[in-house]
């Protein structure tokens, strides 16, 4: 009898590690002994993908998943080429490969480097198929229409991949909270209005639009009615912000976020017009952080840095 028991024991031991164990964001999937274990991860592109449980060589085209990887720890081997803002300088380094550009993989670089999964987003979601068949690839596209949601979405994935959804858990519990002391601050601070420059042109952008944080999360009210299409704001003269008067005007300079030489820091309070506005008159021009808020975008650190920026503009 005690044979027996010892056998059906051992039995149970052994197919219990054939099973990887279910976390939050991903489904438990059969993994042979001796392999490694893997999850199910739902993507951008409407379809699912065994990733590996903490892989060892992940490149990532998205800045904003970096950010969220280099908070929580998880040094990726493969980058793109990218004007890096400060925060993430380091991976500017020749000892990450580069596998292309923000926009265009380099496929043969990245078939080289052998990775166990490869991360992207809106900017090579039409890269998805190629990918896919050098490695297991998701895509971690930020849903504009939903963006804070979406964005925790992500994060709790990534946390689930590499085993961090504490602290995932800890740092956007730390974000929420700043949120909602904004929130309670901005709807007496006046309206805003966020411009985008570049080249000389600017583009406004307000609630639902790619910088829509500012009204559709922290509550900052609008100066304007801004059309939104798609990733584009809505191309405005200096005649127009002093129409709109906003009491705040945020101001993100794409020629400084994509390392255009000779780029000014603050080209539109160069204007007569813009000068006359209330932002202006009260000291409340808010220089975003170009490459935080142009090219990084969603990534654990970086939208900490974001929401304080609002914060302190409502203070």
């Amino acid at each position: 009898m005690k044979k027996r028991l010892s056998s059906y024991l051992g039995a149970l031991a052994a197919g219990a590690a054939l099973l990887t164990v279910t976390a939050c964001g991903g489904s438990a999937t059969a993994t042979p002994a001796g392999e490694a274990a893997t999850i199910t991860v739902e993507h951008a592109q409407g379809s699912t993908a065994n990733v590996p449980v903490n892989p060892e060589r992940v490149f990532t085209f998205d800045l904003g998943v970096l950010d969220t990887l280099d908070a929580l720890g998880v040094e990726p081997a493969g980058v793109p080429e990218a004007a890096y803002p400060d925060a993430l300088n380091k991976y500017a380094d020749a000892k990450y490969t580069k596998i292309g550009s923000l926009k265009e993989p380099d496929f043969e670089a990245v078939s080289a480097g052998d990775p166990d999964l490869i991360i992207i987003s809106g900017r090579t979601a039409g890269a998805y198929e190629e990918l896919s068949k050098i490695a297991p690839t998701i895509d971690l596209s930020i849903d504009a229409a939903g963006p804070m949601e979406s964005f925790k979405e992500q994060a709790g994935k990534l946390g689930t991949i590499f085993g961090k959804s504490a602290e995932v858990e800890e740092k956007l519990g730390a974000v929420d909270a700043t949120i909602e002391e904004t929130k309670t601050k901005a709807a007496g601070a006046g309206k805003g209005l966020i411009v985008l420059t570049s080249g000389g042109e600017v583009t406004a952008y307000g609630a639902g639009s790619r910088f829509g944080i500012i009204h559709d999360v922290l509550g900052v009210p609008t100066a304007a009615d801004v059309k939104v299409e798609g990733s584009h704001g809505e191309a405005v003269s200096f005649e127009y912000i002093k129409q709109v008067n906003p009491d705040i005007l945020y101001v993100i300079n794409r020629d400084t976020a994509v390392g255009t030489e000779g780029a000014d820091a603050n080209p539109i309070l160069d204007n007569e017009l813009v000068r006359s506005t209330n932002a202006v008159q009260n000291n409340k021009v808010i220089n975003l952080d170009p490459a935080g808020w142009y090219i990084v975008g969603y990534g654990l650190n970086n939208v900490e840095a974001m929401v304080d920026a609002v914060a302190d503009s409502v203070a």
